[in-house]
């Protein structure tokens, strides 16, 4: 699986102190980045932690990780208790044998004191996966 990471989790000692070495070794989670990329249609900003809303563009990195990573970074990014949501992203260009979308997390503002509005009816994740469907955001990998 891949996530599409653009604010702490590009610096590789983070990911690594979330999801331990990244070489398997005891049961720990492997992971590597896998090159560069941009998301087009949502554009980083900063408020308590890093997050993504409407509009522009934003450079990150592809994270490759397995399900136990990708548990682990639900953890780190507080989906449970609602900081961010989880969605998929399609890719505008995958590659053989690659998913066509990738993850990436997306805080809720009122939570991350930003000044955001998403537009749309219901809960916050579903207002993202409404906006994201409707828009045409894609990533693309810069490799």
């Amino acid at each position: 699986m891949y996530v599409f990471v653009y604010g702490t989790l590009t610096n590789p000692i983070q990911v690594e102190d979330v999801l331990g070495p990244g070489d398997g070794i005891e049961d720990e989670p492997t992971w590597e980045f896998t090159g560069s990329a941009t998301l087009d249609g949502l554009h980083r900003v900063d408020g308590r932690y890093p997050t993504l809303v409407p509009g522009g563009t934003v450079k990150g990195r592809l994270l490759a990780v397995d399900a136990a990573g990708l548990d682990r970074l639900d953890r780190y990014e507080g989906v449970d208790r609602g900081l961010y949501v989880r969605v998929a992203v399609p890719r505008s260009d995958p590659d053989a044998g690659e998913p066509d979308a990738v993850w990436t997390y997306v805080g809720d503002p009122d939570r991350l004191a930003v000044d955001c509005e998403w537009t749309g009816g219901g809960a916050f994740a579903r207002r993202v996966e409404q906006y994201l469907s409707s828009t045409g955001v894609m990533i693309e990998s810069n490799e």
